[in-house]
């Protein structure tokens, strides 16, 4: 009887763990199915749009009961119809491969491209370019040109042995022995026009012509350092033994190239140089542009620091002067810049954050001064789309002019250059996806926000005037009533209790208010961007791990783009900041809110510089966060690429890089990790990971460790995805996760 008792009690005591491992099960398979069930089988809108050249019409890619389809917009006509027969080209497609069925509403390419008289349709498969006459439905096709694997960081030596042809077809320049020569085509006869190159500080390749074929520009060329990434595949797909990798990867600190442009007049036989300020210091010089008038030239000078940017005009004189000289007390963002130089030689259309706000300026550049600021207010110019000279007006697209609204939706506006005098094109509020014709007479505008569907409508490009809604519109119905909850939009004040922090909340399709549900943030505070998602989609980055049983959120700090200058600059020297104070006052107002926030059980992950965040959540402030998964993350920004980190924390390198450091700072953690890191990752240095792994152990930290053989730069693909998941499972909802041998 003893027995028995006992062996009823000991089946009662394993009956909540069978349940919870059902529950876990169903969850788990929920997860894994969610991508297919709500961006599938119940989202209609549209994934592609692209205007076609020369025309007044617009192809778009949009997702039906059907599938997915190509259709047509005629915005002259107003009308929309299909844009080439989709059953058609799957018979002809499966007669190329019989060995599968190819479904006419899932195509196997999302993008195509047509000809004006809309007769031509073409597009890439596989390993080839198919040409289908619409005329009569012949389909030809010819393998695609393989293209050799071009390497994101190397390092352009400029030394390539290659003839620059003159503008006129007569002459061509090349580089021998380090020197320039000019070779007559017709005569074959040469004449060499530098004497002072040499093998170890060269002419370099980078041959600039001018218009009339009389000049030339070349840079003296003297190398930087050479710093390797060497990496080890320890399991190749074609061999048995392991092979090694070798990438150009120039680190912070690292010696960069000089160059020192030099301008040959070739009848004259006179060369002229260029005294340039801080030449020495240059973290980049190039960018040259003749003027059509063949009697000066620019070129752009980034000071390493990227303190200051300037572009620069020389001529044929030798007079030399700054047409614009960016600087900042903290740092220039170089990789937004933009120009614009107009017809008339005399004016250049610029962006600058100097007032603090990201902003169009009209410079004088015979003058090299200021001629108008074009824009202001507490609102950024985010891109330039259009400028026409004849109107003298320009097309831009902003954030954060209408107060109120979410700062980082995406608007567009026609201004004008003569008075700053702007017309909202797309007044909605919410983030507009904007395609214009050809010719800037129409645009196609699919808007939304992440808790909206899209809207499509057809707009005047001059004023914004919607004159054509089609009637099939994106419609969520269906999934709103099998249990799919909209994201939602929130916003907080920061660290100062001033500003305004945006985010977003993503809670499980069955979400119950009355249960408590763990937090996790998904985080990646690089600042060369804003980072959370604005326009709608039924599945966001960090929807899948919700299915979990967790509400998963998003939010931009400070220290990220697309706000005013001294949001971003809070960044500057201090990456460790990744925005957290004020990501910490926003998840505390947003618990306050919902109650069912349990942000005592507070996780996080990220990738590359957010996994870099990720891990020094747990470092930097361990009384919030307690577990982190951390993939490929920059971990040093020593180690790291340097065009990314000086960008940031600035040059020279200083204790400050150390500061930020989750290497030297392994020792503070107190929570749960997860390193994750692929052994080829040629875009953060691996040994980033391993050396926080080192610096783990020596402190005798307890954590776990995933690499990822023959991975590169990646955020764990599948098996990461259900590592990463089985850890916060763990950790935060103190489940047994599914034994995945059995």
């Amino acid at each position: 009887m003893r027995q028995k008792q006992l062996f009823f009690a000991f089946c009662f005591a394993l009956f909540p763990l069978f349940i919870s491992g059902q529950s876990i099960d169903s969850l788990y398979k929920r997860a894994e199915n969610f991508r297919d069930r709500y961006a599938t089988q119940y989202f209609y809108g549209i994934t592609e749009i692209r205007a076609i050249d020369g025309t007044d019409r617009f192809w778009y890619l949009t997702q039906t009961p059907r599938g997915m389809e190509f259709l047509l917009i005629n915005a002259a006509e107003k009308k929309i119809t299909a844009a080439f027969d989709q059953q058609k080209l799957a018979v002809l497609l499966s007669e190329y491969d019989k060995s599968e069925t190819i479904d006419s509403f899932r195509l196997p390419f999302r993008q195509i491209s047509l000809n004006r008289t809309i007769d031509t349709l073409r597009f890439q498969w596989s390993d080839f370019n198919y040409t289908l006459a619409l005329k009569d439905y012949s389909l030809t096709r010819e393998p695609v040109s393989t293209r050799q694997f071009e390497y994101w960081g190397a390092v352009q030596r400029e030394n390539e042995v290659r003839p620059i042809a003159s503008p006129d077809g007569k002459k061509e320049a090349y580089i021998s022995e380090g020197n320039i020569w000019i070779r007559d085509i017709a005569t074959k006869e040469s004449k060499q026009v530098s004497y002072d190159g040499s093998d170890y500080e060269y002419y370099s390749s980078d041959i600039h012509w001018s218009p009339d074929s009389r000049k030339i520009v070349s840079c003296k060329y003297r190398p930087g350092g050479d710093r390797k990434l060497l990496l080890i595949s320890s399991s190749p797909k074609d061999r048995l033994q392991p092979v090694t990798a070798t990438y150009d990867y120039p680190k912070p600190g690292d010696a960069l190239p000089i160059r020192r442009p030099v301008l040959f007049i070739l009848d004259e036989d006179k060369a002229l140089t260029f005294d340039i300020p801080n030449v020495e210091e240059q973290y980049y010089l190039g960018s040259f542009e003749w003027k059509n008038d063949s009697e000066s030239f620019t070129f752009h000078f980034n000071r390493r620091g990227h303190q200051q940017y300037v572009i620069y005009a020389a001529d044929i004189t030798g007079r030399f002067y700054a047409v614009v000289d960016e600087q900042a007390d903290t740092f220039v963002y170089y990789n937004t810049l933009y120009t614009h130089w107009f017809k008339n030689g005399e004016e250049l259309l610029w962006i600058s954050e100097r007032d603090g706000w990201r902003h169009l300026y009209l410079y004088d550049v015979p003058a090299g001064k200021v001629k108008k600021q074009v824009t202001r207010g507490e609102w950024v110019v985010k891109d330039v789309v259009h400028v026409d000279e004849e109107t003298r007006s320009v097309i831009v697209k902003a954030c954060g002019m209408d107060k109120g609204e979410d700062p980082y939706l995406e608007k567009y506006y026609r201004v004008s250059l003569e008075n700053g005098k702007m017309i909202a094109l797309t007044p909605e509020n919410a983030n507009h996806n904007v395609t214009l014709s050809s010719d800037y007479q129409y645009m196609v505008d699919a808007y939304s926000r992440v808790d909206m569907p899209p809207v499509v409508v057809v707009r005047s490009a001059k004023d914004g005037k919607v004159i054509y809604k089609p009637e099939n519109q994106p419609d969520i119905t269906a999934a709103l009533e099998d249990g799919w909850s909209m994201p939602e939009v929130f916003s907080a004040k920061g660290r100062d209790g001033v500003t305004d922090i945006w985010g977003m909340i993503i809670r499980p399709v069955g979400f119950d208010s009355a249960k408590k549900y763990p937090v996790i943030e998904y985080i990646y505070a690089g600042p060369h961007d804003s980072h959370v998602p604005k326009s709608f989609s039924m599945v966001h980055r960090c929807s899948e791990l919700a299915e979990l049983g967790f509400i998963t959120v998003m939010i931009d700090g400070m220290g990220t783009a697309n706000r005013s200058k001294a949001f971003h600059d809070v960044c500057w020297k201090n990456l460790k900041d990744a925005g957290f104070p004020d990501r910490i006052a926003w998840i505390k107002a947003a618990a306050e809110q919902y109650p069912e926030m349990d942000i005592e059980k507070m996780g996080i992950y990220g990738t590359s510089a957010g996994g870099q965040n990720a891990m020094g959540a747990l470092l930097f402030h361990p009384e919030f966060y307690k577990v982190g998964v951390a993939s490929c993350g920059c971990h040093d920004n020593r180690m790291d690429k340097m065009w990314w980190n000086e960008q940031w924390m600035g040059y020279p390198v200083g204790k400050h890089y150390a500061e930020s450091s989750n290497v030297v700072n392994a020792h503070r953690l107190k929570g749960e990790l997860m390193l994750m890191v692929g052994e080829m990752d040629n875009n953060v240095d691996p040994a980033s990971t391993l050396q926080v792994v080192n610096e783990l152990i020596k402190h005798n930290k307890e954590f776990e460790f995933v690499m990822l053989p023959g991975a590169g730069h990646t955020d764990g693909g599948k098996y990461g995805e259900r590592k990463r998941r089985d850890f916060f499972v763990k950790h935060l909802l103190l489940e047994q996760t599914p034994k995945w041998n059995q």
